[in-house]
């Protein structure tokens, strides 16, 4: 059964290279979400739901429950899968995705919601300056946010924007499910996150019933910035679930 790896926003399949280096495991595999890296299938309209339904739809093909784990959005959309679709779901484990009802969304992700604004910051998007914007902001390695942002094309853009313009109350839409979760699950936060605060994290945490909350001494991207300590706690979970 293979570990699937989902990332979030604005990445792709490579925000996890660094994470894969560090693991003993072979059978994993990162995808690329549709508009971020990957071809939006025809009528794709980016919403949180539609996320949803294509890994639902691509885990159904694999035929056997799987070790997911996702960060940020690939959190929140694999925590998702795992509360309505526990029988694809081997084990489970995500960081700085937050899914509560509590939840205010970061200054960022409301100008994304707002569609003059949103429209107008990603028009206006300049990569480098975005760049230095993830390494001031979140302490994203300069070489990490310098690749991260070189693959942020028209159909990105325009999939962030949908995709976040569905999701103003996912929190409150998605949170009573996650109660439905029945697979082992490991949360990964960067502690040190603005945007996704480690209280969310916690919560989170509780309310999937997870075995382990590993809290990282860093920002955001956990992935970039401690990809060793992503590494080790992710084979910690999987050997401790190896009955499974």
């Amino acid at each position: 059964m293979p570990a699937i790896f989902i990332h979030g926003v604005p990445d792709t399949h490579r925000v996890w290279d660094a994470v894969r280096r560090h693991l003993t495991r072979t059978d994993v595999e990162a995808w690329d979400l549709p508009g971020f890296g990957a071809v939006r299938p025809n009528g794709f309209g980016s919403t949180k739901e539609e996320y949803v339904d294509w890994l639902i739809d691509r885990l159904e093909r694999i035929g056997e429950p799987v070790d997911l784990v996702g960060h940020d959005w690939g959190c929140i959309f694999t925590a998702r899968v795992a509360s309505v679709r526990p029988d694809l779901v081997r084990t489970w484990a995500g960081g700085n995705g937050p899914i509560s009802s509590r939840y205010v969304w970061h200054p960022l992700a409301r100008i994304w919601q707002d569609q003059t604004e949103g429209d107008r910051f990603m028009a206006e998007l300049e990569p480098t300056s975005f760049a230095a914007d993830l390494v001031v902001g979140f302490d994203v390695p300069p070489e990490s946010a310098n690749e991260m942002v070189r693959h942020v094309d028209e159909s990105m853009k325009d999939s962030i924007l949908r995709l976040y313009r569905s999701a103003v109350t996912m929190g409150a839409e998605w949170e009573p499910a996650l109660a439905n979760v029945s697979a082992p699950c490991l949360v990964f936060w960067g502690a040190l996150d603005p945007a996704c605060q480690i209280e969310f994290g916690r919560q989170l945490a509780a309310n999937i019933r997870a075995s382990r909350i590993e809290e990282i001494d860093c920002n955001h991207w956990t992935v970039l910035q401690r990809p060793a300590d992503v590494a080790a706690a992710l084979e910690t979970h999987w050997a401790s679930n190896a009955d499974r």
